[in-house]
C-alpha cells in the first residue's frame, strides 16, 4: 500500500527541517493567520448577515475554535511534524479517512492565499486614482484586478522561498503592526462616532433573526478568521519545544484574536452613520467597497484612512505569507501519507523549506483566483471545506487515546472525553448553520479529491501487479463513517429548516437537535472505527526512536558531566599545597 513509507525516508526528509521556532514565533503565528483580511471585511459582513447580533457572533466563533483548537493541541504535541494537521485522520482511521480530512483541510487553507491576495486589491480599488477604481466591479475582481493579485500571490512565495528564519523575523514584525493597526482602528472609530441607535434602530439587534447570527459564524468570514490556530500545529515540526509553546501558542492566538474583533464589530456598528444606513434600507444593503476606511473618510479620520490602505496590504500579505508556509508543510504531509509524488515530500537541505511543495501551492493559488475572484465567495467555500476539516480532530484524539494509551503527551487534559464530543457537535452545528446549497457544494469539492486518492491506493498498486482489495479492505472499513457522515449532513442541509437555506422538512429548533445527535452518533462511530493501521505503527516506532536518542543524548551528556567533575577532584587531590595555597588566600 502507499500509506506505508520506510521510517528512514520520512525521518530524512524532516532532518532537513530548523527547530527554530518558540512560543512567540508561534503565537506570532497564529496572531497573524487569525489577523488577516477578516478584520478588514469581516464586521461588514457579519453586519450584514446578522445586524448588532454579529458581536455574538464573534464570540460564537471563538468558543467553538478554541473547543476543536484544544483537541488539536494534544495532537500537535504527540507528533510534533511538519503539516500537522493532514496527519491525525491518517494515524487514527487510515488512507480513507486520513485522506478526505487532509484533502478538506488543504482545501480550506491553500484557497486563503488568493483570498488575501484578493482582499488587498479590492481594498486598493478604493484609493482616490483614476487607475485603481477599475479594479473591482463592486462584486469581484476585474482583469486588472486579477493580475495585480497574481503579483501579490508571486510575492507571498517568495518570501517563502528563502529559509524559516527569514519567515519568522518577517512574520513577527508584521503581526506586531497588524496587531496594533487593528486596535488604533476600533478606538478612533469610536471616538469618532459611537451612535448607539444604530442597536435598535433599522430593525433591531437581531434584524433577521438568530438564525442569522449562526448563518454569520459560518460565512461571514468568522470560521475563515477563527482557522489561523492551526498555522503553528502545521508548523509544528520546527517549533523548538512543541510540548510547551503549541498549546499556549494556539490558545492566546485565538483569545487575543476575539477581543481584536469584537472591539472592530462594535466600531464598525456604532460608526456608520444613521442616514446612510436608513438609505441602504438596513445593515444587508451597505455596499462598502472597503468598509473601516470608507468609514474613516465619513467622520474626516483621513489618517486614519490612509493607514488602512497601507494595512489593507500588510495584513492580507503577513497571512498569505503564512498561509503559503503552512500549505507547503501540509503538502509534504500529504506526500508522506503517501497521496503525491515524492517530489513534493523534498525539503531543501540549505534553507530548511519544502520548495516543491510551494512552487504546488502557487499553481492552486493561480487557479482559484481565477475561479473566485470575491472575496465574499472565497470566505464561504473557505469556511465550509475547514469546519469539514475540523470534525476529524476530536474523533482522532479520543480514538489515539484508545489505541496508542501510552504514547508520549506533553498535553493532555482530563476533561478532553467531555470536550472531543462536544466538539464534533459544535463542528456539525456550523457545517450546516453553512446553509444549503453552500454546504452540499463544499462536500461535493470533498468528493473531486477522491480519484486521487484512488489512484495512489488501487490504481497504482494495480499497474504494478499488486492486488490491493485485502490490504485495503480496514481502510475503507475504518474510514466509513467519515464518507456516510458527509452525506447524512448534505442531507439534513437540503431538508433541514428554510432559515438555513433548507426546504423546511424539519421543524425550526428540532433541526438543530437533529444535528447535534447526529454529530455525537458519528462521533462514537469514528472512535469506534479507528485501528492500529500501518501509518500509526509507523509513527510509534518514530518517536520511540526519538526518545532512546534523546535518553542516550541525556546519558552521554551526564557522564561527560561528571567525568569533568571527577577530573576537578582528582586534580586537586594531587595538589593538596596548591588547594592548602588557595584556603589561605581565602
Amino acid at each position: 500500500m502507499s500509506t506505508t513509507k520506510p521510517t528512514t525516508a520520512e525521518q530524512g526528509s524532516h532532518s532537513n527541517y530548523r527547530r527554530s521556532l518558540g512560543t512567540i514565533a508561534l503565537t506570532a503565528t497564529g496572531l497573524g493567520s487569525i489577523i488577516g483580511s477578516g478584520w478588514l471585511f469581516g464586521a461588514e459582513r457579519a453586519a450584514a448577515i446578522a445586524g448588532p447580533a454579529a458581536i455574538l457572533a464573534w464570540v460564537i466563533g471563538a468558543v467553538v475554535a478554541l473547543t476543536i483548537a484544544l483537541t488539536y493541541t494534544e495532537l500537535g504535541s504527540m507528533f510534533p511534524k511538519a503539516g500537522g494537521m493532514v496527519r491525525y485522520g491518517q494515524y487514527s482511521h487510515g488512507s480513507l479517512a486520513g485522506y478526505l480530512a487532509a484533502w478538506a483541510n488543504w482545501i480550506a487553507i491553500v484557497s486563503v492565499i488568493p483570498g488575501e491576495a484578493t482582499a488587498s486589491v479590492q481594498y486598493m480599488s478604493s484609493w482616490d486614482f483614476e487607475w485603481t477604481h477599475g479594479l473591482y466591479d463592486g462584486k469581484e475582481l476585474t482583469g486588472t484586478g486579477v493580475a495585480l493579485a497574481s503579483v501579490l500571490l508571486i510575492f507571498y512565495f517568495f518570501l517563502n522561498w528563502f529559509a524559516i528564519t527569514l519567515f519568522a523575523k518577517t512574520n513577527t514584525a508584521i503581526t506586531v503592526f497588524k496587531v496594533v493597526v487593528p486596535i488604533l482602528t476600533a478606538s478612533a472609530l469610536m471616538l469618532a462616532h459611537f451612535d448607539t441607535s444604530n442597536i435598535t434602530d433599522h430593525g433591531g439587534f437581531t434584524p433577521n433573526g438568530w438564525s442569522s447570527v449562526f448563518t454569520a459564524v459560518a460565512v461571514s468570514g468568522i470560521v475563515w478568521a477563527y482557522n489561523g490556530f492551526q498555522s503553528p500545529l502545521n508548523l509544528a515540526g520546527e517549533a523548538r519545544n512543541p510540548g510547551r509553546s503549541l498549546p499556549k501558542a494556539v490558545i492566546w492566538s485565538i483569545v487575543i484574536a476575539l477581543v481584536i474583533y469584537v472591539a472592530l464589530q462594535v466600531a464598525f456598528l456604532m460608526a456608520v452613520p444613521g442616514d446612510k444606513l436608513g438609505a441602504a434600507g438596513g445593515w444587508a444593503g451597505l455596499g462598502y467597497n472597503s468598509p473601516l476606511a470608507d468609514l474613516a473618510v465619513a467622520w474626516g479620520l483621513n489618517w486614519l484612512a490612509m493607514l488602512l490602505y497601507a494595512d489593507a496590504f500588510i495584513s492580507p500579505s503577513g497571512t498569505g505569507m503564512i498561509y503559503a508556509a503552512t500549505t507547503s508543510r501540509m503538502i509534504h504531509g500529504v506526500q508522506e501519507n503517501g497521496h503525491l509524488p515524492g517530489i513534493f515530500g523534498k525539503v531543501d537541505k540549505k534553507t530548511g523549506v519544502p520548495r516543491p511543495a510551494l512552487v504546488l501551492n502557487l499553481v492552486i493559488a493561480f487557479l482559484f483566483l481565477a475561479v473566485f475572484r470575491g472575496w465574499g465567495s472565497l470566505a464561504e467555500i473557505v469556511s465550509v471545506a475547514t469546519v469539514i476539516s475540523y470534525i476529524t480532530g476530536p474523533v482522532a484524539v479520543m480514538s489515539l487515546r484508545r489505541l496508542s494509551p501510552d504514547l508520549k503527551r506533553p498535553v493532555k487534559l482530563r476533561v478532553m472525553p467531555v470536550i472531543a464530543p462536544i466538539a464534533m457537535v459544535f463542528g456539525s452545528l456550523v457545517l450546516y448553520w453553512g446553509r444549503w446549497p453552500l454546504t452540499g457544494k463544499v462536500i461535493l469539492i470533498m468528493a473531486v479529491g477522491l480519484p486521487v486518492w484512488a489512484w495512489y491506493e488501487i490504481g497504482k498498486p494495480l499497474t504494478q501487479g499488486r492486488k490491493p482489495w485485502a490490504e485495503l479492505r480496514p481502510h475503507l472499513k475504518a474510514g466509513a463513517w467519515m464518507v456516510a457522515y458527509l452525506l447524512v449532513m448534505a442531507l439534513i442541509s437540503y431538508m433541514g429548516g428554510k432559515e438555513f437555506g433548507g426546504k423546511g422538512y424539519l421543524p425550526s429548533g428540532w433541526d438543530i437537535v437533529v444535528v447535534a445527535l447526529v454529530g455525537l452518533a458519528f462521533y462514537f462511530w469514528g472512535v469506534r472505527s479507528s485501528w492500529r493501521n500501518p501509518s500509526l505503527v509507523q509513527v510509534e516506532a518514530e518517536i520511540q526512536a526519538a526518545n532512546e536518542a534523546d535518553e542516550a543524548a541525556e546519558a552521554a551528556e551526564a557522564a561527560t558531566i561528571g567525568a569533568q567533575r571527577s577530573g576537578e577532584s582528582t586534580g586537586s587531590d594531587d595538589d593538596p599545597a596548591g588547594e592548602g595555597k588557595a584556603r589561605t588566600g581565602a
